[in-house]
């Protein structure tokens, strides 16, 4: 009890700095969270804006293994928070796949992984939230109560309502380590009718699927991989180092791996994004030290490059066509799915694509999935060239029209095109407006469409 008190007392230290900090923002400034990592990929202009560090809300407060909850502050990392958790063999329900997502993130983002299908998105593990209302108010949200709207509204809304900071999350029981299954397939719509069978069943082959997830790498080759939790391990196979792990779903059928090592198993190459940068290449990887090959160091070599512009001066060089940026989720219902890969290869051609099926377990006002049913989400990053005289986001604005003609949905860490009546009706302006107004009734913090369409 004094180590949590000691905690408590650090955290709410804390959360007074930063709520006198955002009170003495001047009016008309717009606040900025100043977060030592970032995932998104909505590139901004800089801008003059009032930074609110967030320094001291980056550590678990308390892990409670008898209740199998974790007090965490809103800008813990999620590799922390599994640190903190794995030596009671536990974790959270969803652990997205990038280390430096942070867990205030993935709540008022997005999140997801292969235990998506049965546990929906990491903000429906949430029992409490503690934020900074866009009024400057800290309140405390459940499902139930005074701010149970905010609580409700607070998943998509992008940091447009408030701050996370203090997280309560529930915690679920693991086992030492996870056997891997991957199963090829020829034809993507077989491939969508697998997913379907085991995620409705929760088996395959007779055992409990834990962990289901997929890759497409062509038409005509896909893989789904099945993971199950185990108590012991013949081997296991590591790939933070010179093994990379997307390219052995090509070659095995089994595979096994720490639970530490499984949840993490597609940070250390960014899934397959890494090759921009030639860290695939033998030569090339053997000179770096391991704790480079980590998602937040490319994320931050992109930014880097958006900034100077390397990668544009040097197709204008090489005269190659002009590039647009193509980084995206999206889920599309399981029985649309094949629908979604056959457009997309015809119109966009960038391999390969995670699939990852989930199902929301309950209703989320923002991001308007019909509970229940089950989803998959692609994920697809990288650069397309564009066609002779199409200007940027042609790419994108296919996909955004195609996911909704399928019935689906994107999320909005990267960027968006809508036109504004377009995105409230999509994004049920209907529900967020009235929580705005509750919330940041003077509009200190910018709306979701002027944040995440317009970039501002």
């Amino acid at each position: 009890m004094p180590e949590r008190t000691a905690s408590m007392t650090a955290h709410d230290k804390a959360v007074e700095q930063i709520r006198e900090s955002y009170a003495a923002i001047p009016e008309g400034s717009a606040p900025r969270l100043a977060k030592a990592t970032t995932n998104l990929f909505r590139f901004r202009e800089p801008v003059k804006t009032a930074r609110l560090s967030a320094r001291d809300l980056d550590q678990v407060i308390e892990v409670d293994p008898e209740r199998r909850t974790a007090e965490v502050q809103g800008m813990t990392t999620y590799e922390n928070l599994v640190d903190a958790t794995l030596p009671y063999g536990l974790m959270p329900y969803v652990v997205p796949q990038l280390k430096t997502i942070t867990l205030g993130g993935a709540v008022t983002g997005l999140g997801i992984e292969s235990s998506s299908f049965r546990d929906g998105l990491p903000h429906e593990s949430v029992e409490e939230l503690e934020i900074l209302t866009g009024d400057g108010r800290v309140v405390v949200a459940r499902e139930e109560g005074e701010y149970a709207d905010l609580f409700r509204a607070f998943p998509n809304s992008y940091g447009t309502l408030g701050y996370a900071l203090r997280i309560r999350i529930k915690l679920a029981p693991v086992k030492p380590f996870v056997r891997l299954t991957h199963l090829r397939f020829t034809d993507a719509a077989k491939c969508m009718l697998a997913m379907q069978e085991i995620c409705q069943s929760g088996e395959h082959d007779g055992e409990r699927a834990d962990f289901v997830d997929g890759t497409y790498f062509s038409p005509d080759e896909l893989y789904l991989t099945i993971g199950t939790f185990a108590d012991t391990a013949p081997y296991v196979s590591d790939y933070t180092g010179m093994r990379i792990y997307y390219q052995s779903l090509r070659t095995r059928t089994r595979d096994w791996l720490t639970v530490r090592d499984y949840l993490w198993r597609w940070d250390t190459d960014w899934f397959w994004c890494s090759r921009a940068f030639g860290v695939q290449q033998p030569l090339v990887r053997s000179l770096l030290p391991r704790r480079w090959l980590r998602s937040d160091v490319y994320r931050r070599l992109v930014g880097l490059d958006q900034r100077y512009g390397v990668t544009a001066r040097l197709d204008r060089w090489r005269d190659r066509p002009v590039q647009e940026s193509v980084i995206q989720d999206v889920e599309v219902p399981v029985e649309r799915a094949a629908e979604f890969l056959e457009f997309f290869q015809e119109q966009v051609g960038m391999t390969p694509v995670w699939m990852c099926p989930l199902k929301a377990t309950g209703q989320w006002s923002l991001y308007p999935l019909e509970p229940g049913r089950l989803y998959v989400n692609f994920g697809f990053w990288g650069m397309v060239p564009l066609p002779r005289g199409a200007h940027d986001g042609h790419h994108n604005r296919l996909i955004e029209n195609a996911v909704h003609e399928l019935e689906g949905h994107k999320s909005l860490y990267s960027s968006s095109f809508y036109e504004r009546e377009e995105f409230w009706r999509l994004y049920n302006g209907d529900a967020y407006w009235p929580v705005k107004h509750t919330y940041d009734p003077g509009g200190r913090l910018l709306d979701l469409y002027e944040k995440c369409v317009r970039g501002r």
